[in-house]
């Protein structure tokens, strides 16, 4: 039985983050990472009592400008940092009444340690990369391998990750 879950996790990790990997949303749904296949993917840690949490309004510009041509953003609200709110329903009111937001919202989701999403595992092991503070941004491309990796400090719509996008989206 052992060797089977070890099985299993080898070829989810050698797969990519794609493949079985999707994250719960705030409005009950799921967005799962496999179907989303061919086309880039943005994910990005949030928290909304952080400095940075003015980036929401530019990965809605992200969504608005690039969504039409496959982009997909997504938040990932988490609270390792001691900065999200204390639900699920604040953070869907606060993210649509601060921001009108219309891209994909994950629940509050652990993004490091041994409860870290396996999405966040899957950049830890596979790729040495942690966040270590909120609004780090890892672009996915479409064929499920990580492209880049940007800190907090990197604004979404920062010339190098528009670039990176931009290229991931002609394939």
């Amino acid at each position: 039985m052992r060797l089977l879950a070890l099985l299993a996790l080898v070829t989810m990790l050698l797969a990519g983050p794609a493949r079985a990997v999707g994250f719960e949303l705030l409005d009950g749904t799921r967005i799962d990472l496999d179907a989303k296949r061919g086309q880039p993917v943005l994910v990005v840690n949030t928290a909304s009592l952080c400095g940075f949490t003015r980036q929401y309004a530019e990965l809605q510009e992200l969504h608005e400008r690039y969504g039409p041509r496959g982009l997909v953003v997504l938040a990932v609200p988490s609270d390792d940092f001691r900065q999200e709110l204390g639900s699920n329903d604040e953070v869907a009111e606060f993210c649509e009444v601060q921001f009108g937001l219309t891209i994909p919202i994950a629940r509050i989701t652990p993004v490091l340690g041994p409860d870290a999403h396996p999405f966040y595992r899957w950049l830890a092991d596979e790729h040495g990369l942690r966040p270590r503070w909120n609004f780090n941004k890892a672009l996915i491309g479409p064929d499920g391998t990580l492209v880049d990796f940007w800190g907090a400090a990197t604004r979404p719509t920062a010339r190098p990750i528009r670039r990176a996008i931009e290229s991931a989206l002609r394939g």
